[in-house]
């Protein structure tokens, strides 16, 4: 109990304290500590990556063997991490061969599967976001009608057929639609990101002592 619960509060109590400090200190001896601790993370990101594939690799291999529904895509997912990892390491890690350009095996797998499957992914998934930004613009209230006004003036402003579209319609307006365009980018958006990330910055200083202080343990497999 007291290895499992009160060592990893203590290691993250330290750490969380002398790195907080160490951001305040412009001392060499403070910059090699921390140099020293990141090069640890790497080493630890590393063993982290291994553990993560061992995990993924055991949790589909028990689904292709209890013969679950859906097995077959985990087989398809333990097969193609096999292969994948296979061809990578009879390619050495290389991408290409020698000086030229000349693609190795992992090179090949990468440009014409990886390469594919990745832009059939995006191109599925913007069907998904014109689905989803069809529901959100409806102007049920007046916020969502503000929505999708600055929606509508932002995309008018970025492509060439909405600016022939300003000219012939609200031509008469000083503004033109990327100067309306650049405005809503630059003043009403800004500051609302601003505000978000002020309010993501104070939410990750509260989760940050909560941590240190013992009160969140959730990284310890607790509830809190």
């Amino acid at each position: 109990m007291f290895l499992r619960q009160y060592v990893p509060m203590a290691i993250a109590f330290v750490m969380g304290v002398v790195f907080a400090v160490q951001y305040y200190v412009p001392h060499p001896a403070s910059e090699e500590l921390l140099t020293t601790v990141n090069d640890w993370l790497i080493v630890v990101s590393g063993f982290s990556m291994v553990l993560g594939l061992a995990s993924l690799m055991g949790s589909h291999w028990a689904k292709v063997r209890r013969g679950v529904p859906g097995w077959g895509y985990s087989l398809v997912v333990f097969l193609g991490i096999l292969g994948t990892l296979a061809v990578g390491i009879a390619s050495k890690g290389k991408m290409f061969a020698g000086e030229g350009l000349t693609l190795t095996a992992l090179g090949w797998v990468y440009d014409n599967m990886l390469v594919p499957l990745q832009g059939t992914v995006f191109s599925l998934l913007a069907f998904f976001m014109a689905s989803a930004t069809f529901r959100t613009f409806r102007a049920r209230n007046l916020e969502a009608g503000l929505l999708l006004t600055a929606a509508f003036l932002v995309m008018l402003g970025h492509v060439p057929l909405g600016e022939y579209i300003w000219d012939k319609v609200l031509g008469f307006l000083p503004p033109k639609a990327d100067q309306v365009m650049g405005w809503i980018m630059n003043v009403p958006n800004m500051a609302a990101k601003r505000g978000i990330l002020l309010g993501v910055g104070l939410g990750m200083i509260a989760t940050s002592l909560k941590i240190i202080f013992g009160i969140e343990r959730a990284y310890m497999g607790e509830g809190g």
